[in-house]
C-alpha cells in the first residue's frame, strides 16, 4: 500500500547548460528511491559561483523548462532565480519545507564529493534538520572517504543520507559550453529542445 507521504527530490544546480547526465541521473534516482517527482532547481546567484560564464537565470530556467517536459516526474522550478540576492541551499529548503508542508519528505541529491563541502554551508545544521541527502556515487569515486564521511555525518550531525550508485556519464556542462564556443555538435549530449533553444539565442558562442 503506497504511502501516504510525499517524497519530493530535489535536484538543484547552476544548469549552464542542463544536459542529459543530469536528467539521466535524476531519473535513476527517481526510480530507486520511488520519488512523486524530482524538483529542477536552477541557481539565482549562487555565492560560490564565478558569474562571468554562467547566462542569465531565466535563459537558465528556460533550458530546464524544456529539457524536463518530457518527464511527468520532473518539474523545473523558480524558486530560486525569483529571489533576490544570493541563493543559499537553507533558505530554499525553509520555503520548500513552507510550500509542501511537513508530511512531505525532501531528498537532496548530491554528487558524494559534495559530502565533504555540507559543513561549509550557510546554516548546515538547519538544512539537515529539513531534508535528507541521496549521494550519488560514480565510478572512480573513493568508496571507502565517502562511508568515513558519510558516518561521521550522520553519527555527529544525526544527517540522514542515502546513496546510489549511478552509471558513468562523462558530460561536463564546461565541456558543452566549449564545444558551442568551438562550433562543435552537442547533439546527444543535450536534449533535443535544448539544443535548439541554445542555437537560436546564440549562447555559449563568446
Amino acid at each position: 500500500m503506497k504511502s501516504n507521504i510525499q517524497k519530493i527530490g530535489i535536484s538543484g544546480g547552476t544548469f549552464n547548460p542542463i544536459h542529459i547526465g543530469h536528467l539521466i541521473i535524476a531519473e535513476t534516482v527517481r526510480d530507486k528511491f520511488g520519488l512523486d517527482k524530482v524538483l529542477f532547481i536552477p541557481s539565482g546567484m549562487p555565492p560560490h559561483k564565478n558569474l562571468g560564464s554562467v547566462v542569465c537565470a531565466e535563459k537558465r530556467f528556460d533550458m530546464v523548462q524544456r529539457a524536463v517536459e518530457g518527464n511527468p516526474y520532473f518539474v523545473a522550478s523558480r524558486i530560486e532565480i525569483d529571489r533576490k540576492g544570493y541563493t543559499y541551499t537553507v533558505d530554499t529548503m525553509k520555503k520548500l519545507r513552507e510550500i509542501y508542508g511537513n508530511d512531505t519528505s525532501l531528498y537532496y541529491i548530491i554528487g558524494a564529493d559534495v559530502l565533504n563541502d555540507l559543513l561549509s554551508w550557510r546554516s548546515f545544521e538547519e538544512v539537515f534538520k529539513i531534508c535528507e541527502f541521496i549521494a550519488v556515487l560514480r565510478p572512480g569515486n573513493d568508496k571507502k572517504a565517502f562511508y568515513n564521511q558519510m558516518e561521521y555525518l550522520k553519527d555527529t550531525y544525526g544527517v540522514k543520507i542515502h546513496f546510489i550508485d549511478a552509471p558513468l556519464i562523462e558530460i561536463s556542462s564546461t565541456e558543452i559550453r566549449g564545444r558551442v564556443k568551438q562550433g562543435r555538435s552537442i547533439k546527444y549530449l543535450v536534449p533535443e529542445s535544448v539544443e535548439e533553444y541554445i542555437e537560436s539565442n546564440k549562447l555559449y558562442k563568446e
